[in-house]
């Protein structure tokens, strides 16, 4: 499996044009496992010639796989799940390393992908052209018929983050290419081992020379470089909401999808299920330390139920289990000192505004243990700043309107979840929730990924599942037969 993918001392290549290969200068970027800060090893540091070459070949390499007919095209996909699943405990153990998923969470980050990659191969292979009669419209004609395909766009940029670098990255990959687009991966700085793992995978499935390309590098360097190439035809990017805004200014008319921040917000009604409403507001909040965009990343709760609630998720939280993610625990150190000084600092504002630590509030290096934090109020940074860490605040409300109001007065719109026994309550509070997606009697998630995912406001741009993701990275392209024209007619 590992031919060609490192050298000896765990220098990592990039894959372009079939070739794995160093960057032209030989620079690279260590990358430093979170769990005890050994060198895993290093990813080359890609120069703006080394990006030049990986877009020419991309582009050269469109035009062969677009005529490659959609079954044959499917059939790679299938070939890479299966190699996928067949190397899931050394690619699972690799993103434990790189990024300190725990154990459990890293090998179901594999299986999903597994599964990503299948289920995109049966849809892509699903999708069929549509015909249009012209005697629809008024004053048409049956003599005109519009023949309706979908075309793909081009070539790719594929931009990935660290806390899901084999998922997120396929979930980019597999619908541009079932698309007809070839695609250039640029992975996270942390987590770009384990995508160059994904890309060997693709490789031995025999995916063509020049359609999946990867380019790793420090994003402050070659970002801009890459954003604004002019072989690019499409960018899809999972990241922070700044750089998501940066692309969306810098880009041009160049199309794109973003899947960004959140401040994923869960109401907790009067009536619904006390318990389930906790054991599902703690895995929501505290999986994989809570560096997950849909995360739960606050309790809007209405006052009368607060304290009994509160209870429950003190009880809950304390059962959960810290440390090294090669144990079985769900708090795992975060990705890095920045992340940890960030998340730490969001505890200590909120403390020093009056807010109460029910539990966690300690930090020993990387590791924050999972704090619940009660009396938040609208003037703590906790209330609107997504921490990407292990913190859940609790704001208590009087009343539905104002758990609503606090819920959409945040700059994101991701996700909500509303925890009621009254279904139409539910479905009356998700309407006006400011979100793209509602869960109801259920955690903030990401998934089913055939369900379309989307945010709105500073959450995102473009919709994602398997289905829509083909559609946006491929474009329509209408041929119209005049039937009536004299040419059709026999001599």
């Amino acid at each position: 499996m590992l031919n060609g993918l490192y050298d000896s001392k765990k220098n990592y290549k990039n894959l372009i044009g079939g070739d794995w290969l160093f960057a032209t200068d030989n620079a690279n970027l260590k990358i430093f496992s979170p769990i005890d800060g050994s060198l895993i090893g290093t990813v080359p540091a890609m120069s703006c010639e080394d990006i030049d070459y990986a877009m020419n070949v991309a582009k050269k390499s469109q035009n062969l796989w677009q005529e490659t007919p959609m079954y044959m095209r499917a059939e790679y996909l299938y070939r890479a799940a299966d190699l996928l699943k067949e190397y899931k405990q050394v690619i699972s153990h690799v993103i434990t390393m790189e990024i300190a998923k725990d154990k459990a969470s890293a090998e179901s980050e594999v299986e999903r992908t597994v599964d990503f990659l299948r289920y995109t191969a049966d849809i892509g292979k699903s999708l069929e052209g549509t015909s249009v009669y012209g005697e629809n419209f008024p004053g048409g004609s049956r003599d005109k018929l519009s023949y309706i395909t979908r075309e793909p766009l081009g070539t790719v940029l594929a931009i990935s983050p660290f806390n899901y670098p084999v998922n997120l990255s396929v979930s980019k990959i597999a619908p541009a290419l079932m698309g007809g687009n070839t695609v250039v991966l640029k992975p996270p700085s942390q987590g770009g081992i384990s995508a160059l793992y994904l890309a060997l995978v693709f490789k031995e499935a025999g995916l063509p020379d020049g359609v999946l390309n990867t380019v790793t590098g420090s994003g402050s360097e070659i970002g801009d470089y890459l954003i604004t190439h002019p072989n690019i035809d499409f960018i899809n990017f999972t990241g922070s909401t700044a750089i998501g805004h940066h692309i969306a200014k810098t880009c041009g008319m160049i199309p794109i999808m973003l899947e960004l921040g959140g401040k994923d917000a869960a109401i907790i009604l009067d009536d619904c299920n006390l318990d389930y409403a906790a054991e599902q507001c703690v895995a929501g909040a505290f999986s994989y330390s809570g560096q997950r965009c849909t995360a739960v990343k606050r309790i809007l709760v209405i006052e009368s139920i607060a304290d009994q609630f509160v209870a429950l998720l003190k009880e809950k939280t304390l059962k959960l289990k810290s440390g090294s993610p090669h144990e079985d625990v769900s708090i795992v150190p975060l990705i890095n000192d920045k992340s940890a000084d960030y998340v730490f600092g969001l505890i200590e504002n909120a403390v020093s505004k009056g807010a109460e630590v029910i539990t966690g509030g300690t930090r020993n290096d990387k590791l924050i243990s999972p704090t619940v934090l009660d009396y938040v109020t609208t003037d703590m940074e906790v209330a609107w700043e997504e921490p990407f860490g292990p913190i859940l605040p609790i704001i208590r409300v009087k009343n539905i309107d104002e758990a609503i109001s606090i819920a959409n007065r945040s700059e994101y719109g991701l996700q909500s979840s509303v925890f009621t026994s009254d279904i139409g309550k539910a479905f009356t509070i998700a309407r006006k929730l400011e979100v793209g997606t509602v869960q109801i009697n259920n955690k903030t998630e990401r998934g089913p990924d055939h369900f379309p995912f989307l945010g709105v406001k500073s959450s995102g741009m473009g919709t994602q599942g398997i289905k829509y993701s083909i559609e946006a990275m491929t474009r329509h392209k209408a041929i119209v037969v005049n039937l009536a024209a004299p040419c059709n007619k026999k001599r």
